[in-house]
């Protein structure tokens, strides 16, 4: 069988990847021809239309809107989860030749000729219920933010190494950078660096007001939602006033653009009324109504942030790393990690250090759960998992190291509850020691690429070993627990033996 796929999940980091993987090597394995399309945060590199017109079935593993969809008519089609794709390559290629099977592919009429150009791609799906498109509103406005919390605190971090004064190179005004830069001077190079994170930074609130509103009415919600995000750190609401401006601007541009008017003045629509009229109703609504309100409350959670010292300090990051491992980069692992990058914005505005505390708790403990499962499953007691566990895990010591959660799904997916609850464990510890050891991070990505980074990394290791180690004889302990699994494993792998010296 010909096959082609589109692999695309919410944030467009690992999940995407890891499905493409799965499928090409499921697909290998079965003797069919495969070509994947990874729909990710990098952008998307096309199938040729040629490729896509010769195949005899479709995989869609998406848990977005697939971009370009036109290109694929007509061919028999199977759409799943993207974990899905993870977790059972195997089964999804079956399938997907059973499809093929049920119902002939015609070649579809009218293709486009080439490649399609850019666009860019909401995370929203035509079905879903409420609660699940307002997740993908959300999620898309996080992906497109996500890019400028990188670049900014990156940035902010590396001016602070070079200058080497932090205190004094955050005074230091861009005029005097830009009246004439001493290049023999690194407190002035980092200065420099310094003001371009901070220019980042100041378009996180309107770029997730503004792909929010982007999510829910398209390009007319572009307008609106980005002025009213910018308005949201203006009248000091913050990462909720520009959720509530993402929203707001968003269902008004809609509403707006479905006003029946005048053929005459159909043309001004898109350029004149709708941005006017939502962008006067999100403002409004942000400056006057919602800003008074939501700024108390933003400022209320910092000075509670700031207030918390001891066990309560522990208590939070522990909260925040077992959210991390609770759903390996599902919906509850993206609520802590969207807190803590909002925690970065907020200390790039004259937070406290407690701010860059929380980014680092959540870091540190979304590399938990892979760290574990890889030091279980090749040093620890490998003979405790299977062959394709094992070799999961040598992948899983890389994506844990560059706190990539997911990659301890594929163990999660075979046996959920002991690895999902050994991984709960290690990670709060993880997340409740960084908060008390009292280190810092303002990069959002990395893992330990990001080391020099840190502040106070000797001890942030030593958390994440700590709990690596906890989660790992953990998750040895339970499944020893198990009846006859050692024998289990061995009759699997000894089929598996013969499976690949049959096919040799």
């Amino acid at each position: 069988m010909k096959i082609v796929a589109v692999t695309s999940c919410p944030t467009g980091i690992a999940h995407t990847y890891m499905a493409a993987e799965s499928l090409e090597q499921s697909a290998a394995a079965a003797g069919h021809e495969i070509h994947v399309e990874t729909q990710g945060s990098a952008g998307a590199d096309p199938l040729p239309q040629e490729t896509i017109d010769a195949a005899d079935v479709v995989v869609f593993a998406a848990d977005v809107e697939v971009r370009e969809r036109q290109r694929f008519a007509g061919k028999p089609t199977l759409e799943i989860p993207v974990k899905r794709a993870i977790s059972h390559g195997p089964q999804v290629i079956e399938e997907a030749v059973a499809r093929a099977a049920e119902a002939p592919a015609p070649v579809p009429a009218g293709a486009p000729a080439g490649a399609p150009g850019p666009s860019m791609a909401t995370k929203v799906t035509a079905e879903g219920g409420t609660l699940t498109r307002v997740r993908q509103w959300v999620m898309t406005g996080v992906s497109y933010m996500i890019p400028f919390v990188a670049a900014g605190g990156l940035l902010i971090a590396i001016g602070f190494m070079v200058s080497g004064n932090a205190r004094e190179v955050t005074s230091f005004p861009l005029p005097d950078v830009v009246d004439g830069i001493d290049w023999t001077s690194r407190f002035q190079i980092g200065a420099l660096l310094f003001q371009l994170g901070v220019a980042a930074f100041a378009f996180l609130l309107p770029a997730l007001g503004g792909f929010i509103a982007f999510a829910i009415a398209d390009r007319p919600g572009i307008v609106p939602g980005f002025v009213g995000g910018a308005l949201a750190g203006t009248v000091g609401a913050g990462f909720l006033g520009a959720l509530a401006a993402g929203f707001i601007g968003g269902f008004t541009a809609r509403w707006v653009s479905r006003w029946k008017v005048p053929k005459a003045l159909r043309g001004i629509m898109p350029v004149v009324v709708i941005p006017l009229v939502a962008t006067l109703v999100t403002g409004l609504l942000i400056v006057v109504v919602l800003g008074p309100p939501l700024s108390a409350v933003v400022e209320g959670l910092g000075d509670w942030l700031n207030g918390l010292s001891g066990a309560n300090l522990f208590l939070l990051g522990a909260l925040l790393g077992a959210m991390m491992a609770f759903d390996l980069g599902g919906p509850i692992n993206k609520v802590a990690y969207t807190f803590a990058t909002t925690q970065l914005g907020a200390a790039a505005a004259g937070g406290s250090d407690t701010n860059l505390k929380v980014m680092a708790a959540v870091m540190a403990a979304g590399m938990v759960p892979p760290l574990a499962m890889a030091l279980a499953s090749t040093v620890l007691r490998p003979a405790l998992f299977s062959h394709p566990e094992r070799e999961n895990g040598k992948t899983a010591w890389v994506l844990g190291a560059s706190f990539i959660s997911e990659g301890a799904i594929p163990f999660a997916a075979v046996d959920p509850l002991r690895v999902i609850a050994s991984s709960i464990v290690g990670a709060s510890l993880t997340g409740g020691l960084v908060m008390v050891f009292g280190s810092t991070l303002r990069a959002p990505h990395g893992g330990i690429w990001v080391t020099p980074l840190i502040g106070g990394p000797l001890l942030y290791l030593v958390a994440i070993a700590a709990g690596t180690l906890v989660s790992a004889v953990l998750v040895i302990a339970l499944k020893s627990a198990r009846r006859g699994n050692a024998e289990i494993v061995a009759e699997e792998d000894a089929a598996a033996s013969g499976v690949a010296t049959a096919r040799a």
